[in-house]
């Protein structure tokens, strides 16, 4: 008899192989060891809520931790609430570049795409 896991795509926050490249170069011009991204919702914005990303080596016992194409993602308990079922892509083009976080627990977003309720 075979076991296996489900796991509820709500729960999980995810990188795309471009923002985990990014994020890893980044981390690597950091030169300090032991850096993981930290991604957070802050209460702000000209929707209610504001997104929040930074490099964080102080990772809590209660933080939801993932790793991700060589990248250590945190999340505190309270933000994954808002971006479980997230993914962060890093585009780069023409019209600009940078990241972008998919979520679909965002009901309406402003112009800037940074802030949501």
């Amino acid at each position: 008899m075979s076991m296996f896991t489900l796991t509820d795509a709500r729960t999980q926050f995810t990188l795309t192989d471009a923002a985990a490249e990014k994020v890893k170069a980044l981390i690597a011009a950091e030169d300090t060891p032991g850096l993981a991204l930290r991604v957070a919702v802050r209460p702000g914005g000209c929707s209610g809520f504001s997104y929040e990303m930074f490099f964080d080596a102080d990772v809590a016992d209660d933080d939801v931790k993932s790793t991700q194409g060589g990248v250590q993602v945190v999340i505190d308990p309270a933000s994954m609430g808002h971006l479980g079922g997230g993914q962060l892509d890093y585009r780069d083009g023409l019209q600009g570049s940078g990241f972008h976080i998919s979520n679909p627990n965002a009901e309406r977003t402003c112009g800037c795409g940074q802030s949501f309720s």
